[in-house]
């Protein structure tokens, strides 16, 4: 059994970490938290804003920051954004503060989850495909080199991937004994998150 104090998702945009992660903390008893969310709330501006006015570097070292701060906690399931993983750094603090999933899910199956969504900067031209593609090409040895398990999300509904994850996790990582199960924005759950990814 892994002893992590944390249970960390990462993964592709549309891979489900925010649908499925939140169905997976109220199995698992832990505190549900998303960094895009949080960056925001940390800045009173949206995802997108914060690209528009820093460009990816500043939002990325936003990023850095808040995760250090989020991973000193326990008792959390942590949503981690699409490119979380670029840095080594953070990928060596997700491997050392978290029991970490790799949440795959190929391009089709990203395509048709983000169709509607118009809130990704990465996102914000007109070939998707390419930038999805690209991206995947990029990251998947980074999702690889920071996870524990790896799971295939795209052939499955929200409710029974989050069953059979559930049942994975369940195998090599349990919640910390008498943790305190708090996140600095539990109480703002219910605002809406942009995600850059």
């Amino acid at each position: 059994m892994h002893p992590a104090p944390n249970l960390v998702l990462v993964g592709p945009m549309g891979a489900g970490k925010s649908s499925i992660g939140r169905r997976l903390a109220a199995r698992f008893g832990v505190v549900f938290v998303d960094v895009d969310h949080e960056i925001e709330l940390r800045t009173g501006a949206r995802i997108a804003t914060i690209f528009e006015c820093e460009g990816e570097a500043g939002f990325r070292a936003r990023e850095r920051a808040t995760l250090i701060d989020i991973l000193a906690g326990e008792g959390q399931l942590i949503a981690t954004g699409g490119g979380a993983v670029l840095d080594p750094d953070n990928r060596a603090l997700l491997r050392s503060r978290g029991f970490v999933v790799h949440m795959h899910a190929d391009v089709d199956a990203q395509l048709a989850r983000l169709g509607r969504d118009r809130t990704r900067p990465l996102l914000a031209g007109d070939d998707r495909t390419e930038v999805l593609q690209r991206l995947a090409i990029e990251r998947a040895p980074l999702y690889a080199d920071a996870a524990h398990l790896r799971f295939d999300t795209g052939p499955h509904a929200c409710n029974e991937a989050a069953a059979q994850l559930g049942h994975l996790v369940e195998v090599h990582w349990r919640p910390p004994a008498g943790s305190v199960q708090t996140s600095i924005s539990d109480a703002a759950a219910d605002v809406t998150s942009t995600h850059a990814s």
